[in-house]
């Protein structure tokens, strides 16, 4: 079993920055592929970003390409999700994910279903 937990939300002004971590209890998912989801109100979850393995290449959703990075710590079992030039539509509920099934190009990690572990959530808002 895969316990995570995010933390990092707030409310903060439009054009700052935010981490978010999450910290995974259980087995490393150093090998595992790893995302961050989001959900805004009357909208469906969206997937952020995701890293496939320690080392991999980092996938981001066009919305926040360029203005995001996501992280691995192996050490601390941990991810983090760093957004920048935030925007209002950037507010929502968000979620980190992961699973303990190795990725293969033939998966669609952009979606919520691929992944077997979830969050609680924190929310950010971002006011104009």
């Amino acid at each position: 079993q895969v316990r995570l937990e995010e933390s990092g939300g707030g409310l903060v002004q439009a054009g700052d920055s935010l981490r978010l971590s999450c910290a995974a209890g259980g087995p490393s998912l150093a090998d595992y592929p790893v995302a961050w989801f989001r959900q805004a109100p009357g909208k469906e979850r969206e997937f952020v970003a995701a890293l496939n393995w320690v080392g991999g290449r980092p996938y981001y959703a066009e919305s926040v390409s360029g203005r995001s990075a996501i992280f691995r710590d192996i050490h601390k079992n941990a991810q983090s999700l760093q957004m920048n030039s935030l925007k209002p539509e950037d507010t929502a509920v968000y979620y980190c994910a992961a699973t303990l099934r190795i990725y293969r190009r033939s998966e669609n990690y952009t979606s919520s279903s691929y992944y077997d572990y979830w969050g609680q959530g924190t929310q950010v808002t971002v006011s104009s």
